[in-house]
């Protein structure tokens, strides 16, 4: 197992959630499937879009905001670099950010890379299934935090504690119900320590 193919997000309304996303241009990373799976509050994960700049971030934050998203977090200034945090209509969380601190060029809506962040209830016990599976540690920090080394990755994963996401994105840490989202790639299919569901893989439709 070494890699996420892409990303399902289920949703009431696909093609309301379809013209949303437009806004992100996310190609073949993203898919999404109709669901009536009842889910409340924070569903325990968070995907990350990270750009070369901060013009970058207010442009994809802007095209957001106006397709219809909230805003969690406005894009401002921190020690890291730059971000924000939005919530998308059909309520899945979304985290724009930059490490640099200044422009250097002009600003365009370019995604260097995209990251899950999954909310764990145990980070150790989490990180343990996912090596056993067959994925390699890139970073790790003791029970708080661990990236996963997925090279040929579409999406990259990490683990976060599930109080931590919750803070950092700005929500309450409250949710019950579906998590609304399925990873594929190869090593599936099964169900993570938290009920994060993975499938194999299929094969991209033909235009």
């Amino acid at each position: 197992m070494a890699t996420i193919e892409f990303l399902t997000i289920e949703v009431a309304d696909t093609t309301a959630a379809e013209s949303f996303y437009t806004a992100f241009g996310l190609g073949d990373r993203l898919r999404l499937r109709a669901s009536a799976e009842p889910t409340t509050g924070f569903r325990g994960f968070s995907l990350s879009l990270t750009v070369s700049q901060p013009g970058t971030v207010d442009n994809l934050v802007g095209a957001a905001l106006d397709a219809g998203a909230t805003a969690l977090k406005p894009a401002t200034k921190s020690f890291w670099g730059y971000g924000g945090v939005v919530q998308a209509p059909d309520g899945t969380i979304w985290k724009i950010a930059t490490s640099a601190k200044k422009n250097t060029g002009p600003a365009t809506r370019e995604i260097d890379e995209m990251v899950l962040l999954l909310g764990a209830s145990d980070v150790a016990a989490s990180r343990k299934f996912y090596v056993e599976r067959g994925l390699a540690v890139a970073k790790s920090f003791g029970r708080k935090y661990v990236e996963f080394a997925t090279p040929s990755s579409a999406v990259k994963l990490a683990l976060y504690g599930r109080r931590a996401l919750a803070k950092d994105v700005g929500v309450p840490i409250d949710g019950t119900g579906s998590h609304r989202l399925v990873l594929s790639g190869d090593g599936g299919p099964f169900s993570d320590p938290d009920g994060f569901a993975w499938e194999a893989a299929a094969p991209v439709p033909a235009a």
